[in-house]
């Protein structure tokens, strides 16, 4: 008898082991599209472009209306959800960029999602633009917690499609064919979108965080195939832009067929989102045809209203983020990180505080977290600002102008200031300004701007001599 109890003992032993050894911590993938409005996709009301593999995942996870990103051009968005810090305390809060190629680095102090996945034995990748240093900089991908990188790192390299060369990790990546000026032999997108299926196959038996930061729809507005809008009555600016916007759709479904094809679908949180908003006036031909305003939200791309800062957003998660929900609660990238943390029980550094808060359970259905307020700046000339806090809204477009209220519940559009009518919330919004702005000499709220910090003069020159031994930078 006491054989058998004994066997039957190490038994369960050996099947919880078992339980445990097959319990995988979950993927998290973060796809960021350059541009890509609210309006764009057919979930979000487009009639014109199609979108149906996103409005696949709208339709199989939860589409939310008040999704905020980090600020409104690339580098300080893309920023906010590396560092889990909103514009008033993120060490990049504008594209400024550096010569020959690459923007304004994150310090070597920064502590980003990549590192803190790193640290918790998580694979981790970035794919498509980087945007937050070059590789001789503090601020290279290799050097803030990224194992692998495929794509552009320059933003402004990034605006062609058919460029001279992409990076693999930090080497350069000829693409023979191209000038980076004109429709060349290799569209970047292809390969790009390879490779970051290439890396999801070989790292599938592990936990992995991957950055997707895809440059469609961007401009400049070059693709390959203008597909089924080549007949249509537009202008060619219009064709591609169209066909960006559902290449970048149908790329998303090849993600997606991907982790179902590997059967870590149900092991995978994916949220997408746009990284500001359209990049057009509504009174445009793009912002016409497209209808982009038709969410009547306020702005557009380098603004501080709604239509600049809400995004096209969707959650992802097979059984644990509801199907079909519509939510209409906010939150912003600066989330994102806390959202990891928890997700995947990895742990900041020790009096490391991001700006954020969890969404786990909000996505997995639960009311948002709440929170005093919502922040952002931006210093592209002129540095603006804007805070949120229950359903009030400032912005004060220069700290020299006055500061604008509005009341969100009755005014989404942004089009009355109540300012006079509530010096009360005026206060409120003073009180934020304040609160939420670290001063940087990097950014400056006032005067006139202090010189950057271009970090590594030398380090810059023995760059440039190694591109050109390579590849040529492209022209700005």
């Amino acid at each position: 008898m006491l054989c058998v109890c004994r066997f039957a003992c190490l038994s369960l032993l050996f099947l919880s082991g078992l339980c445990v050894a097959q319990e995988r911590r979950p993927n998290f993938i973060f796809v960021l599209s350059d541009d890509v409005a609210q309006g764009d996709l057919g979930c979000y009301g487009q009639e014109l472009i199609q979108t149906p593999r996103l409005d696949q995942m709208a339709a199989e996870g939860t589409r939310y209306m008040q999704a905020y990103c980090g600020t409104s051009v690339c580098a300080p968005s893309r920023s906010t959800f590396m560092t889990g810090l909103h514009s008033g305390h993120c060490p990049v809060r504008g594209n400024y960029e550096l010569a020959p190629e690459g923007q304004f680095p994150l310090p070597d102090e920064t502590v980003t999602i990549a590192e803190v996945a790193k640290q918790a034995d998580y694979a981790t990748a970035t794919f498509g633009k980087w945007g937050m240093g070059f590789f001789d900089t503090t601020g290279s991908p290799m050097k803030q917690g990224v194992d692998h990188f495929f794509g552009y790192n320059c933003q402004r390299h990034a605006h062609s499609y058919f460029p001279r060369y992409l990076h693999n990790d930090d080497q350069a990546f000829p693409l023979p064919g191209n000038d980076g000026n004109t429709v060349g032999e290799t569209y970047a997108q292809e390969l790009i979108q390879n490779d970051m299926l290439a890396w999801v196959r070989s790292n599938a038996e592990q936990p992995f965080m991957m950055f997707y930061a895809v440059t469609l729809p961007h401009g400049r507005h070059e693709i390959d195939d203008y597909g089924i809008y080549a007949d249509k009555p537009w202008t060619d600016k219009q064709k591609a832009y169209a066909a960006q916007v559902t290449r970048l759709d149908s790329d998303m479904g090849e993600m997606f067929d991907l982790l179902k094809e590997l059967k870590i679908d149900d092991d995978t949180l994916v949220v997408f989102s746009g990284d500001n908003g359209s990049s057009f006036s509504p009174q445009s031909d793009m912002g016409k045809l497209f209808d982009q305003a038709s969410n009547g939200l306020r702005g557009y791309k380098r603004g501080l209203y709604e239509g600049a800062l809400r995004q096209a957003a969707i959650a992802w998660w097979p059984g644990h983020v509801p199907a079909g929900r519509v939510d209409n609660q906010p939150w912003a990238f600066w989330d994102l990180m806390p959202t990891f943390v928890e997700v995947s029980g990895a742990t900041t550094p020790a009096g490391y505080e991001t700006d954020g808060v969890s969404l786990l359970d909000y996505f997995e259905g639960a009311e948002a977290p709440k929170r005093d307020y919502f922040y952002w700046e931006l210093h592209e000339g002129k540095p603006i600002r804007a805070a949120r806090w229950g359903d009030w809204k400032a912005v004060q477009n220069g700290v020299d102008q006055p500061i604008e209220i509005y009341d969100l519940a009755t005014d989404r559009s942004e089009s009355s200031n109540i300012a006079g009518q509530h010096p009360d919330q005026v206060k409120r919004a003073k009180a934020i300004f304040a609160e939420a702005h670290r001063p940087d000499p990097n950014w400056p709220m006032t005067g006139k701007p202090a010189e950057r910090i271009e970090h590594g003069n030398a380090a810059w020159k023995a760059t440039r001599q190694r591109l050109q031994k390579t590849v040529a930078p492209v022209a700005p």
